[in-house]
């Protein structure tokens, strides 16, 4: 089979058999495009039983070599990775190519978890002019995160008939289409509730910008006025920064915060997996490298 034919439905498999996520989907369709590409300088039509471990090892240098800036190894390993699920579904429909098995990933240094202390929590925290409408969306925007542990993909999916404000919990859906229940605290509720009832539109997110030129346009739909991934994260970095917090501070700072606090309270390491909604536990255990509380009581008692 030609590898063009191949990608198309590798791409229709994701899609349709097993039920993808768009955002899914187009990295692997991207990463496939960049191989499609490196392909091409080899020759045109190429098929896909002569994909070798030599040419996976050869692409591997291309990303590298083809990119503007340097390439991290995370980025390098998705490439991979990606090129080990398209062998993957070539060895399913029984099409001879290279064994997925045979691609090795390159080694990662640990992960390296930045998170907040309570104390820069609630400097951060008291940041927002909460009098404002912006200034009650944003506090609300950061005390959902710290609250519940979601990923900004899933905060900005968010609508306002997803969350029950009255039980303090609502179903989201992550990665790999998993469904989880998140948990709100009564900060959390209180300041969502006195965001809505600033706001006066009738837009369904959950967050929205706050722009009187856009809101009065004739025809502005929902998603002209949902919160970007970039918006979030460069909102937050911005009150680090009056803060004084001079840690590298993201969304998915917060993510990180909240779990460590579940697990300085005692939370065993199970319970915080499902509340993140990791696949994988290996994945939850990189923050008892960050903070172990059986550790350091056994340090506090022998260490005096």
């Amino acid at each position: 089979m030609i590898f063009t034919q191949a990608h198309t439905k590798f791409l229709e498999y994701l899609e349709v058999i097993k039920n993808t996520s768009p955002k899914t989907v187009e990295q692997y369709d991207r990463h496939l495009n960049k191989f499609g590409e490196f392909l091409w300088e080899k020759k045109s039509s190429f098929e896909v039983k002569d994909i070798t471990l030599e040419l996976s090892d050869q692409f591997r240098n291309y990303v590298h070599s083809s990119s503007k800036k340097q390439v991290s190894i995370k980025t390098a390993n998705a490439y991979m990775i990606t090129l080990r699920s398209f062998l993957k579904f070539l060895e399913k429909k029984w099409h001879p190519s290279l064994s997925p098995t045979a691609i090795d990933l390159i080694k990662a240094e640990d992960r390296q978890v930045e998170f907040l202390t309570q104390e820069e929590l609630e400097r951060i925290f008291a940041q927002p002019k909460t009098d404002t409408l912006i200034g009650a969306r944003d506090i609300a925007i950061m005390e959902t995160i710290y609250s519940t542990g979601l990923r900004i993909s899933e905060l900005t999916s968010l609508n306002i008939s997803d969350i029950n404000l009255e039980r303090k919990e609502f179903w989201v859906r992550g990665k790999w289409r998993k469904l989880r229940v998140v948990y709100l605290t009564d900060r959390a509720v209180e300041v969502i509730q006195k965001y809505l009832q600033k706001r006066q539109d009738h837009f369904s997110p959950l967050f929205i910008r706050h722009n009187s030129k856009i809101e009065d346009e004739i025809g502005t739909d929902d998603e002209d006025m949902r919160l970007s991934r970039f918006f979030i994260t460069s909102m937050i970095k911005k009150y680090a920064g009056k803060a004084f917090i001079l840690k590298n501070v993201s969304a998915h700072t917060l993510r990180h915060s909240f779990a460590t606090t579940l697990l300085w309270a005692g939370a065993d390491i199970r319970s915080i997996q499902e509340m993140l909604g990791h696949a994988s536990i290996t994945t939850t255990q990189v923050y008892t490298h960050v903070t172990n509380p059986e550790l350091k009581k056994i340090h506090d008692t022998f260490m005096k």
